[in-house]
């Protein structure tokens, strides 16, 4: 298996999985302040939102380059 085809499955399953969802979210934790053994964090939560049109488009580039990777291929010497 080629770098192409993995990268053009990579991108038609993340394109679903974007388009199907609509983002995703993760939490981020911030240490504020230490007094002694005592630690005081806050923890933020994003949420990160993927318009329809961008999993859309991943798809369709992921299925060109899976297309790409399949094409035909040419045997012997170019030199004939």
């Amino acid at each position: 298996m080629n770098v192409v085809r993995i990268i053009g499955m990579l991108l038609v399953v993340l394109g679903i999985l974007g388009a199907a969802y609509g983002g995703f979210s993760y939490t981020h934790k911030t240490k504020e302040a230490q007094l002694g053994p005592l630690a005081l964090s806050v923890k933020h939560k994003h949420h990160v939102d993927i318009p329809l049109w961008m999993g859309a488009g991943a798809v369709v580039v992921g299925g060109v380059l899976l297309l790409v990777a399949d094409g035909p291929q040419q045997g012997g010497r170019a030199d004939g």
